[in-house]
């Protein structure tokens, strides 16, 4: 059975570093546009909103479980006593 989320949702077949990185990119891009507007004494209200929903995705896609993080000050305590 095909899956269909795959069909209708360009993300579903993207790594998550490919989906992280065209994030970026779209972060870049309106970050030019803000200051643009700047330099014309527009308001940027939107593409603002804009960038800090895509600043939300990256946080929410790179952030690590509290397993993880225990885990990585565990083997870091365990190598400071070791040396």
């Amino acid at each position: 059975m095909p899956n269909r989320l795959a069909r209708r949702d360009p993300v579903a077949s993207m790594s998550q570093k490919q989906y992280l990185k065209s994030i970026e990119k779209e972060i870049q891009r309106i970050n030019k546009k803000i200051d643009l507007k700047i330099l014309n004494g527009e308001k940027y209200s939107k593409e603002a909103r804009d960038h800090r929903l895509l600043l939300k995705k990256i946080r929410y896609h790179k952030r690590k479980s509290f397993l993880d993080k225990f885990f990585m000050k565990l083997s870091s305590a365990v190598r400071m006593t070791i040396f």
